[in-house]
């Protein structure tokens, strides 16, 4: 079956264990279509770049899955009825990456940026 990759967004007036509990309501949808969900992560409260449906922030979950395209198909469209439910994005993926994701890493543990090559250079004026 096809791996995907789905981080959804929910209102930020929720609490907590309802959040989570979006994310096993899912979960199970999935799993009566035919498909599983590998791993789960909550990310917690984020503040969004801009305002969605007049909300600054949101409930922020990511689910690992392997599950046929109906099973997707359908839960994307619950997704898309459910009121608490801001915004969807499902990716395709050739393989799922081993450990947490990259949100839930520490600063520490996601290794050094590469330099630019323009910070701290000022260019002589003439």
């Amino acid at each position: 079956m096809p791996l995907y990759e789905h981080v959804f967004i929910s209102r930020q007036d929720l609490s907590n264990a309802q959040a989570e509990s979006l994310v096993e309501h899912f979960s199970t949808v999935l799993a009566d279509n035919g498909g599983k969900v590998i791993e789960s992560e909550y990310w917690g409260v984020k503040t969004m770049a801009y305002k969605i449906n007049k909300n600054r922030k949101g409930h922020y979950a990511f689910l690992r899955t392997d599950a046929p395209s109906s099973a997707v198909q359908e839960m994307e469209r619950l997704m898309r009825l459910h009121d608490d439910v801001m915004r969807i994005l499902t990716i395709k993926v050739d393989a799922h990456e081993e450990g947490p994701s990259v949100q839930m890493q520490k600063r520490d543990d996601r290794g050094e940026r590469g330099e630019r090559g323009d910070r701290g250079e000022r260019r002589e004026r003439r």
